[in-house]
């Protein structure tokens, strides 16, 4: 699986993207950082106990252009858990670009339930696997920033994304290796 580093002003946070389950969600995130598309971007809305949203607002609330909406594969078995991080839409359920939230607490009226306007979800494709200290500390910001789409929603402070980067599976950890067996006589 791959993973994302999100280096923010507030310490990183590490994701852990599931291509298997969403693959077209995944490319696409994948693509926005390779592109540099959400470095020097915020967080730009955030609601305790429900999500952070960030990846397509500049510091400033500037919008950022973005490629064509994709496919919501919000079928495809992953729930909007804690921690788990997922495409931002409208409510039309096919208009993900390239804005995402972090679930901070299990939010199931998010999940698929049928391929219709009104219940088809919001796709997640990968959860945090480092840094949920700093998702949380998002949460706990004084809020009203006054700006952006959702004005009440913003940090006063802005949360901002410095750099996202996709870190090389070869430099991970390796599991500790097995005690060999003991011999036998």
């Amino acid at each position: 699986m791959s993973r994302v580093k999100l280096q923010t002003s507030l310490g990183d946070i590490v994701l852990e993207l599931d291509a298997a389950k969403a693959p077209g969600s995944v490319d696409n995130f994948v693509q926005y950082v390779k592109d540099g598309f959400y470095d020097n971007t915020v967080f730009h809305r955030v609601i305790n106990g429900f999500m952070v949203q960030g990846g397509g607002f500049e510091p400033g609330m500037k919008e950022k252009s973005t490629r064509a909406p994709i496919r919501n594969e919000a079928e495809n078995g992953l729930k909007n858990e804690a921690y788990t991080v997922a495409m931002a839409r409208t409510p039309n359920p096919h208009t993900a670009t390239a804005q995402f939230f972090i679930n901070v607490a299990r939010n199931d009226f998010l999940n698929f339930r049928a391929a219709t306007t009104d219940a088809y979800g919001y796709c997640v494709f990968g959860r945090v696997v480092e840094g949920m200290n700093v998702v949380d500390l998002v949460t706990t910001l004084p809020l009203g920033g006054g700006y952006g789409p959702f004005p009440a929603n913003a940090p006063l402070i802005p949360v901002i994304i410095r750099q996202a980067t996709i870190l090389d599976p070869a430099a991970a950890p390796s599991p500790a290796p097995a005690s060999p067996a003991p011999a036998t006589p």
